[in-house]
């Protein structure tokens, strides 16, 4: 069950995971209140899902070209 989650994770941006991960609350409630916000909202959170995982994966590359290892010469 743990592979299937961290695959869903890796698959799915892993927002929740690492918002949780930063306010040390667990990542299923965020993805329980994320999933009740959607429905009560009629799927506005889901830009805001959009926005922060676009944002990670921007960061993330930032980070990579601004400190490269050794072997990316």
């Amino acid at each position: 069950m743990n592979k299937l989650r961290y695959y869903v994770e890796d698959q799915i941006f892993g927002v929740c995971a690492k918002l949780g991960e930063r306010l040390n609350f667990p990542a299923s409630s965020i993805r329980k209140y994320f999933i009740y916000a959607t429905f009560m909202t009629f799927g506005s959170p889901i830009i805001l899902y959009l926005v922060l995982a676009f944002w990670m994966e921007i960061r993330q590359h930032w980070r990579k070209h601004n400190s490269p290892t050794i072997w990316e010469f």
